[in-house]
């Protein structure tokens, strides 16, 4: 069974939203995504969420790519936002497919895929599977996550991970505590980090993702090891990595950036850049994560 989810979207202004079209592309007998479109005449991207999230997280960064003149393409996997829900397909070989069919059907001319944390792992899946699809990748925070080093087996990943639980939250407290955690974010990121949830008509919220759809997620991306393609991806990879606090998340830094080093070394094609901050980097600094994709494409790095 598909489940087709119910409009909800936070009533904060959003600026620069201006001219996005919206439309539902079928990429599966079971599926049908929901897909934000801004016009332009430059290098299209194609711009994927992570685990949990939605595509409204990139509006800041689909904003910013637009105004330097980019198409850009923003999309809810399926499982999430907006999309359809089925009961099947979360697999990261399935949500690729899903990917591959969509800029197949909307006809966009070999976009640079952009995706943030599991999205990352699933853009440069795509970049391996179908290089003649994509002019290049980008891996905002991701791309290199390998689960299988930090957690040997699979339960114990899932202790650490499993899906914080929303029952009875109000929408007004997840707003507060939104806005409490992450005040340096704009407008544009707490909008789209309370899209991640459907609002119910009691007042309270709970995940468009639902629970056993995260569960399988997680899994596929336990026994993703996207260190196996590295050398075989053929595009261009432009690898954004968070540099969080040191004093107070010294080991996790060190990890993300000895897997950053370990991809960048065996990439073919590679460009790295770090950035201050978390690791939502596209809904905390959207303005600077579209400069550095805009400027990938104005120097050269990716491939007209």
């Amino acid at each position: 069974m598909t489940r087709r989810p119910r409009s909800w979207l936070p009533s904060l202004r959003v600026p620069g939203l201006g001219g996005v079209q919206v439309e539902r592309v079928r990429v599966a007998e079971e599926a049908a995504l929901h897909v934000q479109r801004r016009a332009g005449g430059g290098e299209p991207f194609l711009l994927v969420h992570g685990l949990a999230s939605n595509l409204r997280l990139w509006d800041g960064v689909a904003a910013g790519l637009a105004r330097r003149g980019h198409e850009v393409v923003a999309v809810d996997l399926r499982g999430h936002g907006r999309s359809d829900k089925p009961d099947r397909g979360y697999d990261i070989t399935t949500v690729t497919d899903d990917l591959v069919q969509l800029v197949a059907s909307l006809g966009v001319d070999r976009p640079v895929a952009v995706g943030q944390s599991w999205g990352a792992n699933v853009v440069l899946e795509l970049g391996w599977r179908s290089p003649e699809l994509v002019r290049g990748v980008a891996c905002i925070d991701g791309g290199w996550i390998e689960l299988q080093r930090r957690f040997r087996d699979w339960e114990p990943c899932l202790r650490a991970l499993a899906p914080p639980s929303t029952a009875g939250r109000s929408a007004a407290d997840l707003e507060a505590e939104l806005r409490a955690r992450h005040p340096d974010w704009p407008e544009a990121g707490i909008a789209g980090a309370l899209a991640c949830y459907e609002r119910r008509p009691d007042g309270t919220v709970r995940p468009w993702l639902e629970s056993r759809h995260h569960v399988e997620i997680l899994r596929s991306l336990w026994e993703h090891q996207p260190s196996i393609r590295y050398p075989e991806v053929k595009v261009p990879v432009l690898l954004v990595s968070a540099e969080g606090d040191p004093e107070t998340d010294s080991t996790w830094a060190a990890d993300r950036r000895r897997q950053v080093e370990e991809a960048a070394a065996a990439l073919p094609v590679v460009r790295v850049r770090w950035m201050k901050g978390d690791h939502d980097l596209h809904a905390q600094q959207p303005e600077q994560v579209a400069g550095l994709l805009h400027d990938a494409v104005a120097d050269g790095f990716f491939r007209p």
